[in-house]
C-alpha cells in the first residue's frame, strides 16, 4: 500500500464528481490510502475511499469559513497523512500548519477566484474588486510556499505557474466508461437538452425563451435551481409545456438524457471567469456523441471549430441560439457527424483517463 493521503473539502458534498468520483477514486485505485474529510456528510467507506465527516453548524458566512477550517485541520491531523490535498480557498488558512508539521500540501484550483469574486452578486459591485485583488494576494502568498497547485483549467495553470512552478492541470474531462457513444441515432428524440445548476447567468431564462422560436421541439432540464424565485418564474412561462424538468439526476440518469437528445446546450452569460472556463457538460455532450449550441467565447470556439463538434451563438439572443439550434434539427446528417467528430475529440485529447494519470504522477513525483 502506498502512502496515506487526504483530500479535504468543507463546501463540496462527498461524492462531488471532481473530487470523489474522479480523483480520490482515481488516486485509490493506483494504491494510496485514500480519506475525504467533508462537513454535515456521512462517515462510510466507498469504493476504497474512506469518507471521514465533521458536523458543523453555523450562524453565518464569515463564522462558517472560520469554524469549518479549524474543524478539518484538527480532523487532518488525526489522520496523519503524508499529503493533504486542499479543495476549497478557505482551506488555504490551514495550510502553513499542515506544513508547519512537516505534511506536504496541495492546493486544488477549481474556479479562477479572483475573477469570479468579480461576478458575485451578493458582494456589493464597488467592493468587488479590491476584495478580488486582497485575495489574489492572499492566494498567491500562500501557493508559493506549498508543494503543489492542480488547476481545473489550462488556464488557471498558466497563472499559477507564475507562482508554484509544480503546477498541473488536472481539468474535469468526463470518464469514456460513463458515456458510451452507442444510442442509434434514430431512436433519439427531437429534443435538446441542458444538465446542470439553472439560474440568470447560466442562460436558463434565454434557454426557455429558445422555445419560442422553435418548432416541435422539446427541452429537457436536469439539475437544480440556483436562486429561489427562478423555478416559480420559469413555471409561467408559457413554454414550460414544451419542458421536461427532471430535477437532480445520478450519473446513470444523466447518461440517459444525452441518449434520448439530439442538441446539448451550454449557453453561459459572458462573465469574466465563465469564458476561460472549460464547461464539464460541453465534454460530456462530445462524449455521448451529440453535438451543442454553446456561447461564443473566443476560448470555448477555438475547440468547437478545430474539432467540428457543435456550433456557437451569442448566448444573450435567444433568437441566435434558437436558430443554431433550429439548424441542427434541420440539418441532420450534419448533426450526426458533428457528434461523431466531438466523441473522436473526447477519446483523444478529452477524458479523464489521460488527466487520471497526470494527477498520479504528480503524488509520485512529491513522494519520490
Amino acid at each position: 500500500m502506498k502512502p496515506k493521503i487526504c483530500h479535504i473539502t468543507t463546501l463540496h458534498p462527498w461524492d462531488d464528481t471532481r473530487i470523489f468520483h474522479k480523483e480520490c477514486k482515481a488516486l485509490a485505485e493506483a494504491g494510496f490510502a485514500v480519506s475525504l474529510i467533508v462537513v454535515n456528510q456521512k462517515s462510510q467507506t466507498v469504493d476504497g475511499v474512506t469518507i471521514s465527516n465533521i458536523d458543523g453548524q453555523f450562524s453565518g458566512r464569515l463564522e462558517a469559513m472560520r469554524k469549518r477550517a479549524k474543524l478539518a485541520l484538527a480532523r487532518a491531523l488525526e489522520i496523519d497523512a503524508a499529503i493533504y490535498h486542499l479543495h476549497d480557498p478557505e482551506l488555504l488558512s490551514i495550510a502553513g500548519k499542515l506544513k508547519a508539521k512537516g505534511k506536504m500540501v496541495i492546493y486544488d484550483a477549481h474556479e479562477d477566484v479572483p475573477r469570479q469574486i468579480l461576478a458575485k452578486p451578493w458582494i456589493p459591485s464597488l467592493l468587488r474588486p479590491s476584495i478580488s485583488k486582497v485575495f489574489e494576494y492572499f492566494e498567491n502568498r500562500i501557493t508559493r510556499k506549498i508543494d503543489a497547485v492542480v488547476a481545473a483549467t489550462p488556464y488557471i495553470r498558466d497563472r499559477f505557474l507564475a507562482v508554484n512552478p509544480r503546477t498541473v492541470d488536472i481539468c474535469n474531462f468526463p470518464k469514456l466508461s460513463e458515456l458510451p457513444a452507442a444510442t442509434t441515432w434514430a431512436n433519439k428524440e427531437k429534443a435538446f437538452c441542458y444538465i446542470g445548476r439553472m439560474d440568470k447567468v447560466r442562460g436558463v431564462y434565454e434557454t426557455m425563451e429558445v422555445l419560442s422560436n422553435t418548432k416541435e421541439v422539446q427541452l429537457v432540464l436536469a439539475g437544480w435551481f440556483g436562486e429561489g424565485a427562478i423555478e416559480a418564474e420559469l413555471r409561467q412561462n408559457p413554454n414550460w409545456k414544451k419542458v421536461d424538468f427532471l430535477g437532480m439526476l445520478d450519473r446513470s440518469g444523466v447518461v440517459a438524457v444525452l441518449s434520448r437528445c439530439k442538441v446539448g446546450l451550454v449557453t453561459l452569460h459572458p462573465l469574466i471567469n465563465y469564458q476561460t472556463s472549460l464547461p464539464v457538460k460541453m465534454f460530456e455532450y462530445m462524449a455521448a456523441g451529440i453535438p451543442f449550441v454553446a456561447s461564443d467565447f473566443t476560448y470555448w470556439k477555438e475547440i468547437i471549430d478545430r474539432h467540428e463538434c457543435g456550433l456557437s451563438a451569442d448566448p444573450l439572443s435567444p433568437t441566435a441560439i434558437a436558430k443554431q439550434v433550429n439548424y441542427l434539427f434541420e440539418n441532420d446528417e450534419v448533426a450526426q457527424q458533428m457528434g461523431r467528430n466531438g466523441r473522436k475529440a473526447v477519446e483523444a485529447f478529452y477524458n479523464w483517463e489521460i488527466e487520471k494519470e497526470k494527477l498520479v504522477q504528480l503524488y509520485e513525483q512529491l513522494l519520490a
